[in-house]
């Protein structure tokens, strides 16, 4: 029996949280809460918290394949001046991870960050801890409820929020983007949907309860007073809600739809069975590809739709193979990466070639004489290579990619090869994943704290080879609804599309 929502989105606060995260602008901070988020907390002095301070900027202009991609460098300059100052007192550890994750953030670059206290997060929910109960999301310059009313008189998903305790909904939301890091401020909100309660717990602590004004569709406008949940509370107003379509992320389907269009939701580029002995190999998954597309072909398929919404990408020794089923000349996800040198770089490739014993055929060893006599700071290109088309039989129909804002990581990369190429044609709603981006990530580690610290070591161009800092963007758009139905409508919208497109050829 598959989780209630609430508890689903609670699980992926923690899960998102240790992967891509977003934030954007500098905003003041909400009035702290009173209570610790570590009920035991070990405290670093002043002086600690200023040398590391001192070590984590250092290291990410050492590092970073780009620090000031999306801030000016004087605006960086000042906030550490500011933030360095005002560690005149004792934090504990996870106060302290905290505060530098919201200078690392202020750069926009989504894959530098350090990760938050989720284990201390997890005490407090435990403990009992009471968190913001609702989930929201942002389209355009507006906050719309999606989740969290379940047994809150007066709310009902798809009212928009006005406004919490006073504050300006975007700009309550706004000073919460602090603790994600995220190239732009779509990627930002679609990040944040699930991850509200923990986000407003980290900046405020634990609140008991919220003032929130809602406005309903008909512009009638409600003043609730909103109480902050536990776990068990989550679980029952799930549980109260009317059921509504869901995808799952972590499916893989191949079949026939009416209309005689073949749908394949190929799931995650890597190996998600339970049982499987390695992530990484790529063995299972291309013979379910295999299988997929001579099915689609003995079925006389000429349409076929790729789903990748929600995907949450991979590896490419995945979805190679899938591309090459349906790519009619050689194609790449990206011409190289450009890889900035430097210590901690260098040092961390190192520690996987070792582990690897010094396997020579492995792309830790090719990074590593990649960069052999390099200065710090240079920049070195690592050219990536081509992957044929498959021998016949191949797919010859005309093929859709379906992708959502909830489109990841190399799912991403597959829509913008697709695009570029002339594969396919892409529908749905733009990526907030960027499709050029700033990634690669490697970590260096604080001394006096010993906090792990993410940043990119490399830019990593689409195809086309634009560096602009957007998503994949639609060949057909397809609004996604604020609030999905029983059914999955964006599908339904997109087959329609996918006639109406061929019905004028």
């Amino acid at each position: 029996m598959p989780l209630p929502r609430t508890v689903l989105r609670a699980c992926s606060a923690a899960l998102l949280l240790a992967s891509l995260s977003g934030v954007a602008a500098c905003a003041p901070p909400l009035e702290p809460s009173h209570k610790s988020p570590d009920p035991s907390p070990s405290l670093i002095a002043p002086e600690a918290l200023r040398d590391d301070f001192d070590a984590l900027y250092a290291g990410l202009q050492a590092a970073h394949f780009d620090l000031y991609a999306h801030r000016d460098k004087a605006a960086y300059e000042a906030l550490y001046r500011d933030m360095r100052a005002g560690f005149d007192a004792p934090l504990t550890p996870d106060q302290a991870r905290i505060a530098f994750q919201r200078f690392v953030a202020f750069g926009n670059v989504a894959h530098a960050r350090i990760e938050p206290p989720m284990d201390a997060w997890e005490r407090f929910r435990v403990a009992g801890g009471r968190a913001f109960p609702l989930y929201v999301r942002v389209r355009g310059d507006e906050a719309f409820v999606v989740d969290g009313t379940g047994g809150l008189a007066g709310l009902e998903p798809g009212d928009r929020l006005v406004s919490v305790d006073g504050v300006p909904a975007m700009d309550w939301l706004g000073r919460l983007r602090a603790h994600v890091s995220a190239d732009n401020a779509y990627m930002a909100w679609a990040q944040m949907e699930n991850r509200l309660p923990v986000l407003a717990w980290l900046e405020l602590g634990e609140v008991e309860r919220f003032a929130v004004t809602v406005e309903k569709p008909g512009g009638r406008r409600a003043e609730l007073d909103v109480p902050a949940r536990d776990r068990a509370a989550f679980t029952a107003a799930s549980d109260s809600e009317p059921a509504r379509f869901e995808l799952d992320w972590n499916a893989r389907q191949a079949r026939m739809l009416d209309g005689g269009i073949a749908y394949l939701r190929p799931g995650p580029f890597y190996d998600n069975r339970p049982e499987a002995p390695h992530p990484w190999d790529p063995g299972a998954f291309v013979a379910f590809i295999d299988d997929a597309f001579r099915g689609f072909i003995d079925a006389g398929a000429k349409r076929l739709l790729i789903d990748l919404r929600d995907n949450p990408g991979g590896d490419n020794s995945f979805s190679d193979p899938m591309i090459a089923w349906f790519a009619d000349t050689p194609f790449r996800f990206s011409e190289a990466f450009e890889i900035r040198v430097s210590a901690a770089t260098v040092g961390s490739n190192r520690a996987r070639l070792d582990a690897q014993d010094g396997d020579p055929d492995s792309t830790s060893a090719k990074l590593a004489a990649a960069y052999a006599g390099q200065p710090e700071g240079a920049v070195v290109r690592f050219p990536i290579d081509t992957v044929d088309p498959r021998p016949a039989p191949r797919f010859d129909g005309r093929v859709y990619l379906l992708v959502n804002r909830h489109t990841y990581s190399n799912a991403v990369n597959v829509a913008a090869l697709a695009q570029d190429f002339g594969f396919a044609t892409i529908v749905g709603e733009e990526t907030a994943d960027l499709a050029s981006t700033y990634g690669a990530m490697e970590h260096f580690t604080l001394p006096r704290t010993g906090i792990e610290v993410g940043y990119p070591k490399a830019r990593i161009l689409r195809p086309n080879g634009d560096p602009s800092p957007r998503g994949v963007v639609p060949d057909i758009a397809i609004d996604t609804p604020i609030v999905p139905g029983e059914t999955d409508v964006v599908l339904a919208r997109a087959v329609e599309a996918i006639e109406a497109a061929n019905a004028t050829r």
